[in-house]
């Protein structure tokens, strides 16, 4: 039997432009690790549940925001990305359209921002490094 202890997470890379500027969605954590610090909305992924409806329901609940439709993005695994202990995320991605971009921080969120993609206070986790890929992946 194999004895492993890896939590899984997703993570909601979302991008939006307001008032002609990229913008990043993230939430303000009100738990360690990183207490106060910006993330990018996520979470642990319950037992019996999806992948891509693990993200919509962290995203939905800390931040307000229904995502309809997200790409994959990529899956982040390195040793040491997180205090907790050995933790996987898979990322999604979405450029979403101003109208649809209200949010209301919620659940183990302090606040829900968008942030000018050039100006990102500073970030938890590696979440810096998935904003980088994905942001790779928009068109140009």
């Amino acid at each position: 039997m194999i004895d492993q202890h890896i939590l899984l997470t997703v993570d909601a890379v979302v991008f939006c432009i307001i008032d002609e500027q990229l913008k990043v969605l993230l939430i303000q954590r009100k738990n360690e690790p990183f207490k106060g610090q910006w993330a990018l909305p996520g979470g642990f992924v319950d037992d019996d549940e999806d992948l891509y409806d693990a993200m919509k329901r962290e995203l939905r609940e800390e931040t307000g925001l229904k995502l309809e439709h997200a790409r994959q993005l990529y899956t982040f695994g390195t040793p040491g990305r997180d205090p907790r202990g050995r933790t996987v995320t898979v990322a999604y991605y979405a450029l979403i359209e101003e109208h649809l971009s209200k949010v209301k921080a919620a659940d183990d969120a302090g606040d829900a921002q968008w942030f000018n993609i050039h100006h990102l206070p500073e970030i938890a986790f590696d979440h810096a490094d998935i904003i980088a890929y994905a942001l790779k992946q928009l068109p140009s």
